[in-house]
């Protein structure tokens, strides 16, 4: 690895490192396309339909990990947070994800619940972002989610250790030796902080590129839950 001085370190990037990343940034492709065509006048009345479309479009056109998405969340202190977590399921009610209360994230959504969904379609210059409130469903549905998880993916949560600090990499080997004893035991085993939360959207922006940057941009919007959603177009 190539070595630092001691300023580089106090100063982060030297001069030269910016003006060699900048120059690197400004000269990457942006949104080369070709892209897909959207017709607003032909949106449906309900977003989670579009939202289907969309992503069965991604699946057609081989989007890596289309179901791959951007959860935001606040802290106690108001600090945003983000991460990228996997989609299980849309319906009309919302959109699902499963995690584990114990994690920071879980904390977070526990002390307020509204949250931010972000999908980033890059193949196909597409771009979805969901806002709303992440309200718990019930435990079978948490149970049912846990079970069709990986092997590994199982292990790793019935540790209950995530974002925590980690001392030494072999702590990992050594606590996930009781877990596996644990579910030889017991192969249906659940941890109870396990749970699947359904966001229920009160705004849902569709994003469309344009290489010539006039993006299509539809907005989906209710006043509640139990309200009928309105659509309009925004500017570029």
């Amino acid at each position: 690895m190539p070595e630092h001085t001691s300023e580089q370190h106090s100063a982060g990037l030297s001069e030269n490192m910016r003006e060699d990343t900048r120059a690197l940034m400004r000269g990457l492709d942006v949104l080369s396309g070709p892209f897909p065509d959207f017709d607003p006048d032909t949106a449906p009345d309900h977003p989670a339909q579009l939202f289907v479309a969309w992503f069965m479009n991604a699946v057609d056109t081989k989007v890596v990990e289309p179901h791959a998405m951007t959860l935001s969340t606040v802290t106690p202190d108001g600090r945003p947070e983000a991460r990228v977590l996997i989609l299980k399921s849309v319906d009309a009610a919302g959109w699902r994800f499963a995690i584990s209360k114990a994690s920071s994230k879980g904390r977070e959504i526990a002390q307020n619940p509204h949250v931010a969904l972000t999908f980033h379609w890059r193949e196909v210059g597409r771009q979805v972002r969901i806002s709303g409130v992440a309200c718990e469903e019930s435990a079978a549905d948490g149970s049912a989610d846990f079970l069709a998880r990986s092997r590994g993916s199982r292990e790793m949560a019935l540790l209950l250790r995530q974002s925590q600090v980690l001392e030494e990499p072999q702590q990992i080997d050594r606590e996930l030796e009781a877990v596996r004893r644990k579910l030889a035991e017991d192969p249906d085993l659940v941890p109870p902080e396990w749970t699947s939360y359904v966001v229920k959207a009160d705004k849902v922006e569709f994003w469309q590129a344009d290489g010539g940057r006039r993006h299509t941009r539809v907005l989906y919007t209710r006043a509640d839950e139990t309200a009928a959603w309105s659509r309009c177009r925004l500017w570029p």
